[in-house]
């Protein structure tokens, strides 16, 4: 099972810009159903996404999740910026959350909600009742 995190095309651009401030805007998580599968060049805004994200249900609800303790860093070791967020959790209450086989980062405070990325898990999760999900040790890197 190998993690993938593929950063769009369209935040790269936003980035450029200067639309994008990572540190101080309103960044979203939000869980993807099992079908989904990340194009960085035409997943670029919340719309785009959308019709893939799990339904509010049973402790997961849609576009509620802001994701906390941004920071951003230059690493001069490996020419990379990083973008680096606290944990996100899920706990299932009342049913099952999912199968969910990834999640996207989206940028609120953007006009266009701008999808920052997504991270593919390589396999997927469904969260039993009363069982807990968690994005760990979230960090993008930008080459």
């Amino acid at each position: 099972m190998a993690v993938t995190v593929t950063i769009s095309n369209h935040a790269k651009y936003q980035l450029g810009l200067g639309n994008l401030d990572i540190t101080n805007d309103t960044l979203k998580i939000i869980l993807m159903d099992d079908t989904f599968a990340f194009d960085q060049d035409t997943h670029a805004t919340l719309a785009d996404v959308t019709a893939n994200q799990l339904a509010t249900a049973n402790g997961y609800a849609q576009d509620n999740k802001t994701l906390t303790g941004v920071t951003a860093a230059e690493n001069d070791t490996d020419d990379k910026a990083t973008w680096t967020f606290d944990n996100a959790t899920w706990t299932a209450s009342g049913g099952s959350i999912g199968p969910t086989g990834a999640y996207v980062i989206y940028d609120e405070t953007t006009a266009d909600d701008t999808v920052i990325g997504c991270v593919d898990y390589g396999t997927d999760y469904t969260i039993s009742d009363g069982s807990s999900f968690q994005a760990q040790s979230v960090v993008i890197s930008i080459s």
